[in-house]
């Protein structure tokens, strides 16, 4: 993995130069220099330092941190529910601050660790009071409920009470609720906890279709790598209350891309019992590679593990310049090897994460087999 750089380049197509909307129209979320600190003196925090974002309408933008990068406190001051200390924030061309009743018809919200719901109600009872709430007909919208009860798997829990459901479907009435209205953003901090994979798959599903089909800004907040990655347009990395990398998620991926491989080699035709001995180790359990091919392959490569297959033997090298991929395989065959396979390993979001943060704060629960490694 390459360092990171100083800064990472912002999202051309989202903002312009100045950092304001393209000239494709009105940003849907606009946020200005945003700030705000807790405690003071020498127990000052500040949890949001300076935060600037224009977002599309129809995006669908993740925004990522460790714990306590400010993450959670600058969604809360976007929606009003923390007063920032300074800076303003505009949903759809409302200024949240001066005319927050305005700002909120037009939001939908689901917070981690929130009662979003009330347990005693049902299912429909819970989409028909939220949407009363942000100012909408419950009657007027009952084909959205339905449809959304559909898409989530809640049409045969409809009539019952909350607090009857599981964990993950509580999640999903949660998430229902926060796009009972025909809102223009909706906020979602970690949507897919509890839910089961069927589940979070459908929930990808239902977002992407939400911001391609029907133009919703989602602004979604999680832990799972692999969600974010799936369906968000962009990222928005945070760490310390400041934004250290914004770009699109394949754009931010290709910055620290090292034209890694995993390659596995075996000693060419009927050299190989004798090369083996000889060089690695005398009795042919060693590996294929010869001391004085391993000293070549670390000085010039940077390769420093080998891993020993039987015969064959498999290592790790990143190049940083794919024409030295070339060089790599004339060395190979000049030392009498065999090239067996060859397999690109391409960095994905969680590295792309864990180097621009140094490896601060727990790492993401993304993927329980260790990395998705193409």
């Amino acid at each position: 993995m390459t360092t990171a750089p100083e800064q990472v380049p912002r999202d051309v197509a989202a903002v312009d130069e100045r950092g304001g909307p393209t000239d494709e129209g009105e940003a849907a979320l606009s946020v200005r220099n945003l700030t705000k600190t807790f405690g003071d003196g020498a127990e000052e925090v500040r949890a949001v330092d300076d935060v600037t974002l224009d977002v599309r309408p129809g995006t669908v933008i993740g925004v990522l941190g460790p714990n306590g990068a400010g993450k959670t406190t600058l969604i809360k001051s976007v929606l009003g529910l923390v007063i920032a200390d300074e800076g303003d924030v505009r949903v759809a061309g409302v200024d949240v601050y001066d005319d927050p009743q305005a700002a909120y018809a037009r939001v939908g919200a689901m917070l981690e660790g929130a009662r979003n719901v009330y347990w005693k109600l049902t299912v429909r009872e819970n989409l028909e009071f939220f949407a009363a709430v942000g100012g909408e007909s419950p009657g007027a919208l009952r084909e959205r409920h339905d449809a959304l009860l559909e898409q989530l798997s809640l049409a045969e829990k409809a009539d019952e009470p909350v607090n009857d459901l599981s964990r993950g479907q509580k999640q999903k009435v949660s998430l229902a609720c926060a796009l009972a209205r025909d809102v223009e953003v909706a906020f979602l901090d970690e949507p897919t906890l509890g839910l089961d994979v069927e589940s979070s798959v459908e929930l990808r599903r239902e977002i992407r279709r939400l911001a391609d089909q029907e133009d919703m800004t989602i602004v979604l907040s999680s832990h799972d790598m692999d969600v974010v990655q799936d369906v968000c347009d962009r990222i928005v990395i945070m760490n310390g209350g400041e934004v250290i990398a914004d770009d699109a998620v394949a754009d931010l991926i290709d910055v620290f891309r090292t034209f890694a491989y995993r390659v596995v080699v075996g000693v060419a035709g009927e050299r190989d019992a004798a090369a083996t001995d000889g060089d690695g180790g005398g009795d042919g359990s060693e590996d294929a590679v010869g001391d004085e091919t391993r000293e070549r392959l670390r000085e010039v490569y940077g390769v420093d593990e080998f891993e020993a297959r039987g015969d064959r033997t498999a290592f790790e090298v990143a190049l940083g310049d794919p024409e030295r991929f070339y060089d790599l395989m004339d060395d190979l065959r000049d030392a009498g090897l065999t090239v067996h396979e060859v397999e690109s390993i391409d960095p994905d979001l969680e590295d792309v994460f864990l180097e621009l943060t140094n490896g601060d704060g727990p790492a993401p629960a993304a993927r329980a087999n260790g990395g998705d490694q193409r």
